[in-house]
């Protein structure tokens, strides 16, 4: 299998949720296959006596012995030593977590289907996925968690935060949710599902504006939009609206890809940055370009992360097109993940930076037109910042 980025996001990581981001793109996500075995040199300046102490102190003095599970200490001693870190990306997982990551790289588990991450220290739903149990509850983008059933969320990682969150299809799970709009936290009960995530659907509006809902960049997404693509050269389209709210992102190649329906053979996509003078890696729109002479705008909001910003801003970027609605959420850190002889390591690893060398995260898109979509408008169907890329659309 070759290497692929896979931009989370926001996993940001897709949770189950996948996506994911995993969801994840975060943005990129470097994904392998197992390494060959490597013998590792000790740091010979690396004094590991105090764990050898407190390991043997333990073993030693412990009461309740039969809770000692040497396998799950070492473990334990990994996820704290990543954990020093203080990047909520970089994450250690072991055999059975790595297992689920795997399964959620693929877009079909079990769960409440919303992609997850850290913003301003706190917990929060990045974006709930179509049609989820997470939607049909009412959680929105910006969501903090403050409680997952009985456990707080205060200093909890975004992975273990999925464990507690996904289950089997039928059982529930209690959020404790803070919104900005609300005088107080609420309780919110979700029965999880199965979760199969869509990559994209289109429609007609208005006779001649295509409008595309990309869902996330998934490996189904490539194909899909080639699709889509198509259908719409052959059909009456002159506009077109791209809607990537709530997308948490995914493989960067594909993001690479659909970049290359809009924009000519060439031009940058997004730049790889890994810091400590080593050289950058340019991401180009490798074509076919033939979506490039259509007027577009797109559509953002807080949930999307990770690709749909680096797709978003490419588009900004290189053609000047408008982005409409709210600032984005700023995941822009590219993470690898690396298999070890039990479990695996994600690892942070780079920046992504736009074509114009802009730094996303903890910061985002900021909208060339800004429009809020409040709870009222979600809960009687309204979107105004649909409303909005139809009528700015019509004036071009």
């Amino acid at each position: 299998m070759n290497f692929k980025k896979y931009s989370f996001q926001i996993a940001i990581v897709l949770f189950i949720i996948v996506m994911a981001s995993f969801i994840s793109f975060e943005v990129g996500f470097n994904y392998g296959e197992k390494e060959g075995l490597r013998k590792i040199t000790p740091d010979q300046d690396l004094d590991l006596s105090l764990f050898w102490e407190a390991y043997h102190v333990l073993e030693d003095k412990y009461a309740h012995s039969q809770n000692f599970d040497a396998k799950e200490m070492v473990y334990g001693a990994i996820k704290g030593m990543v954990e020093s870190l203080g990047d909520p990306y970089t994450v250690f997982f072991d055999p059975d977590e790595a297992k689920v990551f795997e399964e959620d790289v693929k877009g079909v588990f079990e769960g409440i289907g919303a992609e997850i991450g850290i913003r301003d220290d706190h917990l929060t739903i990045i974006a709930p996925l179509e049609n989820t149990p997470a939607q049909k509850a009412g959680l929105l983008a910006g969501d903090k968690i403050l409680k997952i059933d009985d456990t707080s969320t205060l200093n909890l990682s975004v992975d273990r935060a999925v464990q507690l969150i996904r289950g089997a299809k039928g059982t529930e799970v209690i959020l404790t949710i803070s919104r900005e709009d609300w005088d107080q936290v609420k309780e919110i009960t979700i029965k999880r599902g199965v979760i199969e995530i869509p990559s994209l659907r289109w429609e007609i509006k208005e006779e001649n504006i295509a409008y595309i809902k990309l869902y996330q960049f998934s490996e189904n997404a490539e194909w899909d939009f080639r699709e889509v693509a198509l259908d719409i050269i052959n059909s009456p389209t002159e506009k077109i609206i791209l809607d990537l709210r709530n997308n948490p992102g995914g493989y960067l190649e594909v993001a690479q890809y659909i970049s290359g329906w809009f924009l000519e053979k060439g031009q940058i996509v997004a730049i790889e940055d890994f810091g400590s003078n080593q050289e950058q890696k340019i991401y180009k729109s490798k074509g076919p370009s033939d979506l490039e002479p259509y007027p577009i705008v797109v559509l953002i909001n807080q949930g999307s992360a990770s690709g749909s910003e680096i797709l978003a801003a490419a588009l900004r970027d290189n053609r000047g097109i408008k982005l409409i609605g709210e600032k984005s959420f700023g995941k822009g850190t590219v993470q690898e993940l690396k298999s070890l002889q039990e479990g695996s390591l994600k690892i942070t690893i780079a920046n992504w930076l736009t074509p114009n060398g802009e730094i996303i995260t903890n910061k985002g898109l900021e909208p060339d037109v800004e429009v809020e979509l409040t709870e009222d408008d979600f809960n009687q169907g309204k979107d105004p910042q649909l409303d909005k890329a139809v009528e700015i659309l019509n004036q071009m």
